[in-house]
């Protein structure tokens, strides 16, 4: 690891995201793990050549450890997992089970709460006609992972990346009562997001952008 860890977010981001942009999963990590960093920021409007090389779909988050640029929040979460045992234990079998359930999170959960979420937050979603079938995909995923969460604190052993990336990427559909019906992920999500990293990452996002005014 290089003496100092760069994570870039964007300058500005309009108020209705805040709290929810994906370097939020970073910060939380690094809170976690106590592992020491640096912000910089890339422009929110002017999105240029020197985003695209850090990150071609010009998102955010990406971070910088020494001449390594890694873009993607997932693929970032695992870097940090190889940086501090807080985040990813070393036993083979645990590991492997926390990078398993780091891709359900991204590949089977967010898939579905993703879309539904953007279609509740434009408001009214029962006059789309695409409602039904979001819902019913998001309910279906949640249904799944509701007797898992039900069964242990955290998904593998200790708290890890895997849980980090499940929470936030729960929250989500949670800000708009997509939880409704399953007691253990909103219990999980509860005992997640009353960690004080995740409090610390939060408020640190929010006063950023805020200060961006």
């Amino acid at each position: 690891m290089s003496s100092e860890l760069v994570l870039t977010v964007y300058d500005w981001v309009p108020e209705p995201p805040r709290g929810l942009v994906r370097d939020l999963r970073v910060r939380w990590a690094l809170e976690e793990a106590a592992l020491p960093y640096r912000i910089e920021t890339t422009p929110f409007r002017d999105r240029g050549p020197e985003h695209l090389a850090h990150q071609p779909f010009a998102q955010v988050p990406w971070l910088t450890d020494g001449e390594l640029s890694i873009f993607e929040s997932g693929a970032i979460l695992l870097h940090l997992g190889e940086l501090s045992e807080t985040l990813m234990p070393r036993d083979p079998k645990s590991r492997t089970e926390v990078i398993n359930w780091l891709f359900a999170a991204l590949n089977s959960v967010e898939m579905a709460g993703l879309p539904w979420g953007l279609i509740a937050w434009a408001g009214e979603p029962e006059k789309s006609t695409e409602w039904p079938r979001f819902d019913g995909f998001l309910k279906s995923r949640l249904d799944r992972l509701e007797p898992v969460l039900a069964a242990r604190a955290w998904l593998v052993g200790d708290f890890s990346i895997a849980d980090l990336i499940m929470a936030d990427v729960l929250r989500f559909p949670d800000r708009f009562g997509g939880l409704a019906g399953h007691p253990a992920a909103q219990a999980y999500l509860a005992r997640a997001t009353a960690r004080p990293a995740f409090a610390k990452a939060y408020a640190d996002q929010m006063a950023f952008y805020a200060a961006a005014d």
